[in-house]
């Protein structure tokens, strides 16, 4: 068993009452050189000290066990994998004794990269699209991205609420909607209507409150109307859990808070659709394949993709996947991560990436071995997704899901069986983006990078106008 250490909450906790270790010591009735060996992590923490602590300065006792060392070592070391900071990186007993021990400072730190990682790419912006506005304005997506992070993209509260609605009421995939309808009617006194695409002001789902209806578009198939179902389920069942969720987050401003609430909401919807057991055992047992689960489960493609990400139960957790998807343009327009890889949190503007090669073969499922420039590998599935078409005007809005995860899980995978890992020339060296690669004669780059200069010969005229 893990032994429970507290040394840098202890200390904090004794200088926020404005003590020395030795009051600290007569308030818990032990002496100070146990305090001191406390403090310093040489004595972990017992079940007798533990409430000790929780009475004497009226704690709760799950604050000073949360164990918060795990995400800031993946967050450290994927900032540290910053080409600014060049090669010679800490290694983890570094980064373990940095975190143990200058707690405070290894957060400020990390709020300095992120602070840094923010303003890069507002100038990013900046200079490709001329939007000075953009600078101006701080949007919430980040935030919003950060605490699905610190949450490694899976929430409790959230799991044990959909398994109990929907153990409430079993049934089989076909008499989900059913349910879900019968539901909304008898608990909350909301009916459920389908309504044509001209009545909808080119929404997809509305709720009205005050009359008690959920409509749904025309534009969406069964499986969408499904999830919009579960979705609106959540916000009327457990608006105090998602407000519990959010309460003591950075998420500040009212746009940010129902931007995440209704993230949240998707998330409730999944895993009511999906429940957490039978879904990650029929993962294991299938080999993640994503067409067979979304059989099974009645559900799209990308909600299947969506899911993977958040199989992070202790105990029964799954292969720890990013998600990212992606338009004709190359926007990210959604991104999920279980992962503390850089290529989930900056990627996608890659052209080596077949993320966007999929876009030629409609439907197919693209496997690709990559690998970063720190080295890193990875193993992607890349297929296209289709928006509702309703109309002339609305054909052709397809876009691109990728899913990925380090290469010690990949075995795990049936899409990476047929491969033999040890090919010379299988991973394809991609980066971050152009502005933060440091490859060197890469055809396909697009721009300079921000942190190195590439060599120029005048003489010479190499794969790119940016290097000989």
């Amino acid at each position: 068993m893990r032994k429970t250490l507290i040394g840098p909450r202890l200390r904090r906790l004794r200088r926020e009452h404005r003590q020395t270790q030795a009051e600290m010591a007569g308030a818990l009735g032990v002496s100070t050189a146990y305090v001191n060996l406390l403090e310093n992590n040489q004595r972990s923490l017992s079940v007798q000290m533990l409430m000790a602590l929780s009475d004497a300065y009226g704690v709760d006792w799950r604050d000073l066990i949360k164990d918060e060392s795990s995400t800031r070592l993946a967050d450290l070391r994927s900032a540290l994998q910053d080409p600014a900071f060049g090669t010679a990186a800490p290694d983890l007993q570094e980064l373990r004794a940095a975190i143990d021990h200058a707690p405070r400072l290894v957060e400020s730190f990390l709020q300095l990269y992120r602070s840094h990682r923010t303003a890069l790419e507002k100038m990013m912006r900046l200079g490709n699209e001329r939007m000075p506005d953009d600078i101006l304005a701080t949007s919430p997506e980040t935030i919003i991205h950060d605490f699905f992070r610190d949450h490694a993209n899976h929430f409790a509260e959230l799991e044990t609420a959909a398994e109990e609605l929907r153990a409430a009421a079993p049934c089989d995939v076909d008499d989900v909607y059913a349910v879900l309808k019968a539901r909304l009617r008898s608990v909350h006194g909301i009916a459920v209507q389908t309504a044509p695409v001209e009545e909808m002001s080119q929404a997809l789902r509305i709720y009205d409150e005050a009359a008690g209806m959920v409509r749904l578009s025309e534009a969406l198939d069964h499986q969408n109307r499904v999830f919009q179902l579960a979705h609106v389920l959540c916000l009327v069942e457990l608006p105090h859990v998602l407000e519990g969720l959010t309460a003591g987050s950075a998420v500040r401003s009212e746009v940010g808070l129902a931007r995440c609430h209704v993230e949240l909401a998707n998330y409730f919807a999944s895993a009511f659709l999906m429940p957490y057991a039978p879904f990650h055992a029929a993962a294991e047992e299938s080999h993640y394949d994503i067409d067979r689960l979304a059989a099974a489960f009645g559900v799209s493609f990308e909600q299947v993709c969506h899911r993977l990400t958040t199989l992070q139960r202790e105990g029964a957790r799954g292969v720890p996947f990013f998600f990212l998807r992606v338009d004709k343009a190359g926007n990210v327009t959604k991104r999920f991560n279980a992962t503390s890889f850089q290529i989930a949190e900056h990627g996608g503007a890659c052209p080596v990436w077949n993320i966007h090669t999929a876009f030629r073969t409609p439907g197919v499922i693209v496997p690709q071995f990559v690998e970063l420039p720190d080295g890193e590998r990875f193993f992607t599935m890349s297929r296209t997704t289709e928006r509702p078409v309703f109309s002339r005007d609305t054909q052709d809005r397809r876009l691109v899901l990728s899913l990925g995860c380090e290469m010690r899980h990949a075995h795990r995978l049936a899409y990476a069986a047929p491969f033999n890992t040890e090919e010379p020339g299988l991973f394809s060296p991609i980066g971050i983006n152009c502005h933060l690669c440091p490859r060197q004669a890469c055809s396909q780059r697009a721009h300079q990078p921000l942190f190195i200069e590439l060599p120029i010969d005048t003489k010479r005229r190499g794969n790119t106008r940016y290097e000989s």
